[in-house]
């Protein structure tokens, strides 16, 4: 009796550590990642092909918020407040959308390897917005080619969700597989576009599914700010209910979680925030698989960090690159997609072998 109450105790006090440590090395990331993302964001307001000091990017911005502070010359301060801000601030919120749609699709699927794009919305996002320039459609001005992509982008999620559910109930096998199918015929219907496009509108094209932030203003900002705050402030209610989901399905249920329900929501939610910054971004892959395995790995898999935590280091990251395709080749520009993926796809293939090692094969 005295060694099974020992045993207890240690264990408890084990498992009460372990919680503990995990906690302040969730603490200690927020802090650093909330110091980084104010660095990278001075940082790339002020770098450029105008440069501005980081001292003028201060009293700027005191300036306009009223606490003290001074304006710069006409030239500076434009190009801070019209080109530069808008890019920062697009970079965050573009970011965190699909660091925390990576860390929801990983919850939902169970599955460390997926990423947003697997069920499609990219993918249905890119047709949206191709199909548009393709076509010449200009029914909503400059914003036809985004509010295209957004909606399309919806759109095949919920064809996805619907061609895969049967009787009541969603397989994640399924979800997945019809996912990739809906992936391979949107590749087909862009390619299609592309055929039929012009050089002018190829040119459009091509520029948009490499992924940019170069056309940043204030209204795409306003634009994608709704669907990123609404998506961002609906998931980390839903952190318990993943952590229970990883125990596996039939457990969940036994403690109380609608699985199903669990699924529509989250999944609407990813749709939410990928579509809306596929929209104004164009097609930026990784972030949303790299980032939330990254922390994973630094913090454990608990979701009620997991999640807000990916959406703040998805927004680092891209801050971080979309500083990084600004100044690296200067006076050119790297597309932000081609950028993040020659840094993501590294990580992706030592993701597989790791996860192949510990599981001793695919079988």
């Amino acid at each position: 009796m005295t060694a099974r109450t020992t045993a207890h105790t240690t264990a408890h006090t084990t498992a009460h550590t372990t919680a503990h440590t995990t906690a302040r090395t969730a603490w200690l990331l927020t802090v650093a990642m909330l110091a980084a993302l104010l660095l990278l964001a001075l940082l790339s307001a002020g770098l450029g092909a105008y440069d501005i000091p980081l001292g003028d990017v201060l009293a700027s911005v005191r300036s306009r918020v009223g606490v003290g502070g001074h304006a710069l010359e006409r030239s500076a301060e434009s190009v801070l407040w019209n080109i530069r801000l808008p890019r920062v601030v697009l970079a965050l919120l573009v970011g965190a959308s699909l660091g925390c749609a990576g860390a929801l699709t990983q919850g939902v699927f169970g599955n460390p390897l997926a990423e947003p794009g697997v069920i499609g919305i990219s993918a249905g996002a890119a047709v949206g917005a191709v199909g548009s320039i393709a076509l010449g459609w200009s029914f909503l001005g400059t914003w036809t080619v985004s509010a295209c992509a957004f909606v399309a982008g919806l759109a095949t999620v919920l064809l996805v969700y619907a061609m895969s559910r049967e009787g009541g109930r969603t397989e994640v096998v399924t979800l997945i597989l019809t996912g990739i199918a809906v992936n391979a015929f949107a590749g087909a219907l862009i390619g299609l576009f592309v055929f039929f496009a012009d050089n002018a509108q190829i040119t459009q094209i091509t520029f948009w599914q490499l992924g940019s932030l170069a056309q940043a203003t204030w209204p795409k900002v306003l634009a994608v700010l709704p669907c990123a705050v609404v998506g961002l402030a609906l998931a980390p209610p839903y952190a318990r209910q993943l952590d229970l989901l990883a125990l596996g399905e039939r457990p969940a249920r036994h403690l109380g979680v609608d699985v199903e329900r669990l699924r529509v929501v989250l999944i609407l939610v990813v749709a939410l925030l990928t579509a809306a910054a596929v929209a104004v971004a164009g097609v930026i892959t990784f972030v949303g698989l790299v980032v939330p395995h990254l922390l994973r790995m630094a913090a454990g898999p608990g979701h009620r960090f997991l999640v807000p935590g990916s959406a703040l280091g998805g927004a680092v990251v891209l801050v971080a690159a979309d500083l990084a395709a600004r100044t690296v080749a200067a006076p050119a520009e790297l597309p932000l997609g081609v950028l993040t993926a020659l840094l993501g796809s590294p990580f992706f293939f030592w993701l597989l072998r790791r996860t192949r090692r510990r599981q001793g094969g695919w079988a």
